[in-house]
């Protein structure tokens, strides 16, 4: 009985360690993405630009392959975005109603597919012909976090994927053993069938059934945590990362490929453990 338990625990432990790399990287691959969405270049325009100037920049940028978007605002959205974002400082506000009119130009934001791309887009913008009209362009370069988060995320994950390997190879020796106690107390028996006639599969087959009942308690205990688990990081992701529910989602939407693979693969692994730990016994 006691190691029947340690089978299934191993199991559970070996499960939540697989599922532990499997949130990892979904929550890398979704900081990642929030991260991307959020870059762009803001192209500021003088304040007496026209409006046939502003179109031929935006037929330019439009040109380039990698901008996915382009948005214009106009010199009085900017004046209220402005102002907005300046509502605490009453300072400035002062000092920009003491001017009597709006000193801000249009603005242009340009989104592109990769962050890499988005200095191609500001050298392009860089050329003498520009140069009368652009007051400045701005580009928040957070290729560095990206590269950070897949770092950080690399590492975890390769930490991850040493406690399951680790927890396979336990899981293995114990099944192994788990099986072979088993078959040891009931050698007579085994021999008894062997020499009347039975199958080798007739043999094997309390243990098989005793392997898929390893993976079942092991997949349901493991499918308990992982639920509470989830329940309970789940407004704290939603905090991070702006999305409500993400890991939920995320295993509701994947329930089928992650259980079928995972138990299938406990399967195979305390089959194949189990018809290791019987072959001396089924030589009679």
């Amino acid at each position: 009985m006691s190691l029947s338990f340690m089978t299934v625990l191993i199991l559970v432990l070996m499960l939540l360690s697989v599922n532990t790399l499997i949130i990892v990287q979904a929550l890398t691959e979704e900081a990642v993405q929030n991260v991307k969405e959020q870059i762009d270049v803001s192209v500021y325009f003088q304040n007496d630009v026209t409006e046939e100037e502003i179109l031929e920049v935006r037929s330019y940028v439009d040109s380039f392959p990698e901008v996915t978007e382009v948005t214009y605002i106009e010199t009085d959205e900017v004046l209220a975005q402005f102002r907005e974002t300046h509502k605490e400082n009453p300072d400035i506000l002062a000092s920009l109603d003491e001017l009597g009119e709006n000193p801000l130009g249009p603005t242009m934001i340009i989104k592109t597919r990769e962050p890499g791309e988005y200095e191609n887009i500001i050298t392009a913008l860089g050329v003498p012909e520009y140069e009368h009209i652009i007051e400045a362009k701005t580009f928040a370069d957070t290729e560095k976090a990206i590269d950070k988060i897949g770092i950080i995320t690399k590492q975890v994950e390769q930490a991850v994927l040493v406690l399951s390997i680790l927890f396979t190879v336990i899981a293995f020796f114990v099944i192994f053993n788990t099986i072979r106690v088993a078959i040891y107390t009931q050698r007579i028996e085994i021999g008894i069938k062997k020499l009347v006639g039975a199958t080798n599969w007739f043999v094997r087959g309390p243990y098989i059934v005793e392997s898929i009942l390893f993976s079942l308690f092991s997949m349901v205990f493991a499918g308990v945590i992982i639920w509470f688990a989830i329940q309970f990081l789940d407004p704290y992701i939603a905090v991070i990362l702006d999305s409500q529910q993400f890991l939920t989602n995320y295993f509701r939407s994947n329930i089928l490929v992650l259980v079928g693979s995972q138990f299938f693969a406990v399967l195979a692994l305390t089959i194949i453990t189990s018809g290791l730990a019987m072959r001396r016994y089924l030589r009679v």
